[in-house]
């Protein structure tokens, strides 16, 4: 049997067998990768540079565009070379490093989710204490606790997979190294110490998602009993990009993480580690710039800019 000082690298999970396939996924992925670096992209810049967005929720908000480029860099640039290149090889080290920032980037995706929640909460249900509860220092805090606890909670649980002897050989069934795939490797003998590593992320999860669904209970409450038929069509309209997000994260997350490991379908493993790991961060952009007049005005500005000076390069040149 091998175990982990012998194995040197990992072989990833090829998306399909032939060649025309592998370039047909290259070509899908790197158009959803492009969307997502423009998508990010335009909110960091308009929220960055319009004064108007300056405000908590926009602030995390950039925090959140921030989490989401690097959550989809650390996955799906290997996977698209993979399948450019016909090879399903990691190296060990490499593994372990998108592993590693994987799990940072997605714990600190769902702690933003969190205090979202809770911003939009102070919002609605406390209207009048909004900027005492949500000043500068109290955002700068919030955020910092996020990022922090997103590299703990990476570190706990790298360190101590990647201590696992592995004695499954070096087949990861995914497209890139996430925790349930490498436990799979691990000796069976070390079992405990897996439901060790397996039950403190889901402790942390298991606190963000009471804490989201008690906000939201208040939420709805505080809504439900505003007299303003407008007034309730706009806290509906604050609140469900926020919620559309958080139901694809959590229903997602759940069942890749939660599910009993006796139940393998590949195929669908596959598609559900794409919905988690890849379609937010593509898709949040548009998700919140939907039903935010603030954020499109702001971005059409920027995308405005963008053109206007890009048309004056030729002219640059020419000269």
């Amino acid at each position: 049997m091998s175990n982990s000082s012998s194995i040197t690298e990992f072989l990833l999970l090829a998306f399909a067998d032939t060649r025309e396939l592998q370039l047909l996924h290259f070509g899908l992925f790197l158009g959803i990768y492009l969307a997502a670096l423009l998508g990010n992209g335009l909110i960091l810049t308009a929220v960055a540079c319009d004064h108007r967005l300056h405000t908590p929720m926009y602030f995390f908000l950039l925090n959140l565009a921030l989490l989401d480029l690097g959550c989809i860099s650390t996955t799906l640039p290997k996977a698209m070379a993979n399948a450019l290149w016909d090879t399903r090889a990691i190296s060990y080290s490499g593994c372990a490093a998108q592993f590693f920032f994987f799990l940072f980037l997605f714990s600190g995706e769902y702690s933003f989710l969190t205090i979202m929640a809770y911003d939009r909460y102070i919002a609605i249900c406390r209207p009048l204490h909004y900027w005492t509860l949500l000043d500068s220092r109290a955002c700068a805090q919030m955020a910092a606790a996020a990022w922090g606890s997103g590299v703990l909670n990476a570190l706990l649980l790298t360190a101590n997979t990647f201590s696992l002897p592995l004695c499954e050989g070096n087949a990861v069934d995914q497209f890139f190294c996430e925790v349930p795939e490498i436990l799979k490797l691990s000796c069976s003998h070390f079992y405990f110490r897996e439901v060790w590593v397996v039950m403190v992320g889901i402790s942390l999860a298991s606190g963000c998602f009471v804490f989201i669904l008690f906000s939201y209970v208040q939420i709805f409450r505080a809504v439900l009993r505003m007299p303003s038929e407008q007034g309730r069509h706009k806290a509906f309209s604050m609140c469900l990009p926020h919620l559309v997000v958080v139901s694809l994260f959590v229903i997602t997350g759940i069942f890749a993480y939660l599910k009993p490991p006796i139940i393998s379908y590949p195929d669908l493993d596959l598609v559900v580690a794409v919905l988690y790991s890849v379609m937010p961060p593509a898709l949040n952009p548009l998700i919140y710039s939907m039903r935010n007049r603030e954020l499109k005005y702001a971005v059409r500005k920027v995308i405005s800019w963008m053109f206007v000076n890009i048309g004056k390069f030729p002219l640059f040149f020419q000269k």
